[in-house]
């Protein structure tokens, strides 16, 4: 048994020692080789030993050779996302193309693309097919997507001026842009927009590319494509355009808000003029077959005689987009869009604005208005965004954010009465508060005392919101005051957002007398929760979608949600209570409609840069703002004057024929008075356009007499020259220091 051990660890032994030989002999040979190799190599290498400007050379060859290889591996992995972009799918999306119907079903207007008018690219003109190529891309069809001999040429002109004067892309990398990317100016996109015009050009023909370019181009007016422009700018098909309006065309796609024809006339003749020239030096036409078309420029259509409602069409469209970004629309694009629209409240709140504008403007000093009607339940009737859209595309009732002054207060008002703090019948005095060393003022540092909530709201006591703020803190426990404020303050944000107001809404500690900006149509829907019983509606542009098909896709009664209580029904009430007071009795006498219960409350900002009336009845809630585009103060313009004169020249018109809602929470008014309102009512309308029995007349029978009353009457009696019209009541608020009187 001792010997059968021993032999075997041997035998281990041996084998182990074989193993050991073997692998040093495979190494040693492998040393050997390797190094006969790389003796070999510097033998070779020697031979190429290169000294001097030679050695400079290969160095910045090689040095160059691995950049390139780096920065291809960085370029590859930005790019693959890229190629995820551009999957087969996305090119079946169509850009949109919408046709809107107002309430009773008449055409109202169109947005997006035409598909009802797209053209096959042999059917377009020559001369336009030219003038893009000769702006955008000269070698469009030599290139493989990307131009590099135009990007070279791009880089240099730009270093001679100094700056960005001639473009780069090429119209393929312009198309990838405009299907697959956003405008943010970086290396990232500018990669994938390269990769991405070489997957175009791969899979699309020369002509299809060009096609889909002119198809879905912006050119401006919330128009796209060719089609579309054409039609908007000239009135026309895009076949039918001349040589001049081609070219005025193909200058559109550079910057088409700086060349749009209607914006800017003598510039997009001059860009026109560039592109004829452009023609010419590409050789696709001689200066005499342009020089006709420099002598008679194109000439567009007159917007200004335009009654489309171009500003609620803006906004419409970019609700529409909303709901096919929720899914909710389905793939079309193609579609018919039933609005809520009301062309005759629109023609009256244009009409309003810009007589309004033009009698009492240069006085105040007021350049520009805005203004929004909608329906307690967030149908939005008209929009007017300013003074006039061919010159200023700016939707100033649903993107401009302006300081609402006094007319936020019924948020705070709304916030403390959630809270069970105070009622309508509460007294409260106004006296000296201060938060830090920020102390809201009345105006003459003078203050009023003891009174009821309902009083100080319906006079704009400045002290109260202030307040009330600290004491909705001060609620949950807080004793510190300006900690207390604070926290009344984000309850006051939060009641707001909850009503409808989604701007930015910054904590200052002038917040509770508006500081914070807000928008137009966001104020008409926040005082709608008022007239809605505390409920919260949306302010919405579809009441119907269908598809290409004719089929229907949407239904807002059905595809959206109800409205939210976001108020009590009692503290909806007791608001509707208080705010009925203002135009009676209050600061905003100069919107009160007789024969028609209505609340609302005004708002001035520090300097007047900013004056406001949001009102409402049972029936329609209107907001309107009067100021100017660059916050510059105007002539003691305040909530009560020009903004309560043009929301009750709007809702006295808006009112006829109608059936008459109550407000919850006010009681209606004497059916004595009614009656007699009744009866006055045609005087009414001859001498003031706005008179009693509201509600009772028939609208054609109103806009007849109104017209025959526009040629005699008179707003107000003579006054020297440049002196603002004076209201009873002024209030001034939303900055460090505010004044009432």
């Amino acid at each position: 048994m001792e010997f059968r051990k021993t032999g075997w660890t041997t035998r281990l032994k041996r084998f182990a020692l074989a193993v050991d030989s073997w692998v040093d002999a495979g190494l040693w040979g492998a040393a050997r080789r390797a190094g006969d190799t790389y003796e070999r190599i510097r033998s070779f290498a020697d031979r190429l030993t290169v000294t001097g400007g030679q050695r400079l050379a290969a160095e910045f060859a090689s040095e160059g050779l691995n950049i390139g290889i780096a920065g291809s591996l960085v370029m590859l992995s930005l790019a693959i996302p890229s190629f995820r972009e551009g999957r087969e799918e996305a090119l079946k999306n169509q850009v949109f193309a919408v046709t809107f119907l107002d309430r009773y079903g008449a055409e109202l207007g169109h947005r997006g693309a035409r598909h009802d008018d797209s053209l096959k690219l042999e059917e377009m003109p020559d001369h336009l097919l030219k003038a893009v190529l000769a702006t955008e891309d000269r070698r469009f069809y030599d290139h493989f997507g990307i131009d590099i001999f135009g990007t070279l040429r791009a880089i240099t002109v730009n270093a001679r001026a100094s700056g960005v004067v001639q473009g780069g892309s090429s119209l393929t990398q312009q198309l990838a842009k405009n299907l697959f990317l956003t405008n943010e100016r970086s290396l990232d996109r500018k990669i994938k927009e390269a990769f991405l015009a070489v997957w175009l050009e791969y899979r699309l023909t020369k002509n299809e590319i060009l096609k889909l370019y002119l198809d879905r181009a912006y050119m401006g007016g919330g128009t796209f494509g060719v089609a579309a422009a054409a039609d908007y700018y000239f009135g026309k098909s895009v076949k039918d355009v001349s040589l001049a309006e081609a070219a005025m065309l193909a200058g559109l796609f550079k910057a088409p808000t700086k060349y749009a024809p209607h914006v800017n006339l003598p510039a997009a003749r001059a860009r026109a003029n560039d592109v004829l020239n452009a023609m010419v030096d590409a050789g696709f036409m001689t200066a005499g077959q342009v020089d006709s078309a420099k002598r008679n420029p194109a000439t567009p259509v007159d917007r200004r005689r335009d009654s489309s409602p171009d500003y609620y069409l803006d906004w419409a469209f970019d609700q529409v987009k909303a709901l096919a970004d929720d899914g909710k629309l389905g793939p079309d694009r193609v579609l018919t869009v039933k609005t809520p629209h009301d062309p005759a409240i629109q023609d009256r709140a244009d009409e309003a604005i810009e007589s309004i504008l033009r009698q009492h403007g240069p006085g105040y000093r007021a350049k520009q208005a805005a203004t929004v009607v909608m329906d307690p339940d967030g149908a939005v009737r008209a929009i007017v965004g300013g003074r006039d859209y061919g010159a200023s595309q700016f939707n100033r009732a649903t993107s401009s954010l302006r300081q609402p002054g006094s007319s936020f207060k019924p948020f705070v008002y709304a916030t403390a009465l959630q809270a069970g703090l105070y009622k309508p019948s509460t007294v409260v005095t106004d006296r000296p508060v201060c938060i830090g060393n920020w102390c809201p003022n009345n105006y003459g540092r003078s203050y009023a005392g003891s009174m009821p909530l309902t009083t100080a709201l319906a006079k704009s006591i400045n002290t109260i919101p202030v307040q009330m703020s600290i004491a909705i803190g001060q609620a949950t426990g807080e004793s510190h005051v300006a900690r207390a404020a604070r926290i009344g303050r984000m309850k006051i944000i939060e009641t707001s957002r909850a009503m409808g107001l989604n701007s930015p809404l910054t904590d200052t500690v002038s917040l509770p007398i508006g500081a914070a900006e807000v928008t137009v149509i966001d104020m008409a829907a926040g005082y709608a929760v008022f007239a809605n019983g505390g409920k919260r509606a949306r302010p919405y542009a579809a009441i119907e979608i269908h598809n290409s098909q004719g089929e229907p896709i949407y239904r807002h009664d059905r595809d959206e949600a109800s409205p939210v209580q976001v108020l009590s029904t009692q503290v909806a009430q007791d608001m509707n209570f208080m705010l009925s007071k203002v135009p009676t009795e209050g600061t905003g006498r100069r919107a009160a409609l007789e024969g028609v219960v209505t609340a609302g409350k005004t708002g001035t900002t520090n300097g007047y840069k900013d004056a406001w009336f949001v009102g409402y009845s049972g029936n329609l809630i209107g907001a309107v703002w009067f100021g100017n585009d660059d916050s510059s103060e105007t002539a003691n313009m305040t909530g009560g004057s020009l903004p309560a004169m043009t929301w009750k020249e709007i809702m006295q018109f808006a009112h006829q024929g109608l059936e008459l809602k109550p407000i919850p929470g006010v009681a209606p008014p004497d059916p004595k008075a009614a009656t007699v309102a009744k009866a006055q009512a045609p005087a009414a309308a001859i001498t003031a356009a706005s008179g009693p029995g509201a509600g009772h007349m028939p609208r054609q029978s109103f806009e007849v007499l109104s017209a025959v009353g526009a040629m005699f009457k008179t707003i107000e009696p003579p006054r020297p020259a440049g002196r603002p019209l004076q209201v009873g009541i002024r209030e001034v608020s939303g900055g460090s220091e505010t004044r009432i009187r």
